[in-house]
């Protein structure tokens, strides 16, 4: 996709000569650790939204703190735009380079530092992949909770950027409820620490602000995490249902009784035939959707907790239940949803994997709409979500080789996106806005919202060279996005002026 199409007039406007900076950076990095020919930056031009693609101006791969310090300020000085790469899996296209900027690459900061077993706390570097964490901690009887799919490959930084979830935040919590402090680098070079080793720190809580933030406000080079001892037991179950929205009722149920899992998750019918094809998971292939129910804690607590469950999925329907019988079936439960958006990719040349949370109540109606969007763009969606967070996964199937599929897909997105808000819920969930969903902030927020979210870019960030043209849609955006889309009748953002 060129670089027209994915930023505006507005985010181009850094076009300043790079070549005094080129020659600073060459004195404060190693040969390696700079970039500048075309077929090294190309391995960088694109995220996990790999439709989006744009080559950096240049790519810088630095090994210490006190080179991003240098980095920065020698990029603060220059007007040159930074964007902060982790692991590159972002589904959002969060760390799509700019075309005038540098991609600031934090592969090598993949040190675990410190795993502290009696205050259960771990200090990493931004680069450590989010399940090293816990393998490093599993000698001692602790793990990392938040665990999303990408867990074998994600970087913790990114995850703090992004703050993610996974199949077990429904009872653990995202990334934010897991940190304790981060480590931040200002666009000036300056260096700070968010947060603390204690369970709160004085003042405004900015280490909230910090998640979720997209490399906007800072370079995260350092995070501090939570550690938890591992359950005394689990139990996995598996009920079948032959509809979503008993199943959708279902998920309801347990949480209205007060029942909170480690993890729950559903998925459709597509998504199960995809899994089982790909795994082996042992799934029901009959069934119209599953849901995956993982109960943990001591062993009297899980059985009764087993009874309360079973009399409930049954109550709203349940076709078939089954208990895993020992680890290994816990395990081919839990790999067949976890390799659920690989699974679909052996079945589709391409799919657009969107991410919008809604109320657990509106699940039935917001599946069936997703079905009715998807046809009128005559694609086809496979459905896996965090059921118990009403986190919601749709992945629509198109081929980038045909003409308008990959905008087809766009605009099924987009509808779903809008029709997640329009229900009461939020345009993501985990992923990020990025660049994909920056349109839709226009449909969750209004003016007055969306220029605060500025005024808090500016105070760390005033010369806007942070991940410039992501996450926060300006005005004129706003006002060109929704002079195209009219919602309930009403335009947003009435008060601009349409172009």
């Amino acid at each position: 996709m060129p670089a027209h199409a994915l930023f505006r007039d507005e985010d181009l406007r850094f076009d300043v000569d790079v070549d005094p900076l080129v020659q600073s950076l060459r004195q404060v990095l190693p040969a390696e650790g700079l970039i500048v020919h075309e077929q090294g930056r190309r391995a960088y031009e694109c995220d996990g939204l790999a439709p989006y693609k744009q080559l950096p101006r240049l790519v810088v791969i630095p090994e210490t703190i006190e080179q991003v310090q240098v980095v920065l300020k020698l990029c603060h000085e220059s007007g040159v735009p930074v964007v902060t790469r982790g692991a590159g899996t972002s589904l959002s296209g969060g760390s799509l380079p700019h075309p005038q900027g540098v991609l600031l690459a934090m592969g090598k900061f993949n040190r675990i530092s410190e795993i502290d077993a009696q205050r259960r706390i771990a200090r990493v570097d931004p680069g450590v992949r989010n399940l090293a964490i816990t393998e490093a901690a599993a000698p001692y009887g602790l793990y990392y909770a938040p665990d999303p799919s990408s867990q074998i490959a994600c970087s913790i930084g990114g995850n703090v950027g992004e703050n993610a979830g996974g199949v077990h935040c429904l009872k653990y919590g995202l990334t934010v409820h897991n940190v304790l402090a981060v480590k931040v680098v200002t666009i000036e070079g300056e260096i700070t620490t968010i947060g603390s080793d204690c369970l709160d720190s004085p003042g405004l809580d900015l280490l909230a602000l910090m998640h979720g933030s997209e490399g906007m406000l800072g370079v995260i080079v350092e995070v501090t995490v939570k550690l938890l001892p591992n359950p005394l037991t689990k139990q996995v179950l598996m009920a079948s249902f032959a509809d979503v929205g008993s199943g959708g009722h279902a998920v309801a149920g347990l949480i209205g009784r007060g029942i909170i899992p480690g993890g729950l998750e559903m998925m459709d019918g597509a998504a199960i035939q995809a899994a089982e094809d790909f795994v082996q998971a042992g799934y029901d292939t009959d069934a119209a959707a599953i849901l995956i129910c993982e109960l943990d804690g001591s062993e009297a607590e899980v059985a009764d907790q087993m009874k309360a469950v079973d009399e409930c999925l049954r109550e709203h329907g349940a076709t078939r239940i089954q208990v895993a019988a020992d680890h290994q079936e816990k395990a081919r439960f839990w790999a067949g949803r976890k390799a659920a958006f690989p699974a679909v990719g052996r079945i589709s040349p391409d799919y657009y994997c969107m991410d919008g949370t809604i109320p657990r109540n509106q699940l039935a109606y917001v599946l069936q709409r997703i079905s009715e969007i998807s046809a009128a763009e005559a694609l086809e969606t496979v459905n896996v979500f965090h059921a118990g967070d009403g986190n919601l996964h749709p992945l629509i199937l198109f081929d980038g080789n045909q003409p308008g599929q990959l905008e087809a897909a766009e605009r099924a997105g987009s509808a779903i996106l809008q029709l997640c808000v329009e229900v009461g819920g939020t345009v993501t969930g985990e992923h990020g806005v990025g660049m994909e969903k920056i349109n839709e902030m226009c449909v969750q927020f209004a003016s007055a919202e969306i220029e605060q979210f500025h005024g808090i870019k500016a105070a760390f960030d005033e010369k806007g060279l942070l991940n410039p043209g992501k996450a926060i849609p300006t005005l004129n955006r706003c006002a060109e996005f929704g002079h195209l889309h009219v919602h309930n009748g009403k335009l947003p953002h009435p008060e601009l002026e349409r172009f």
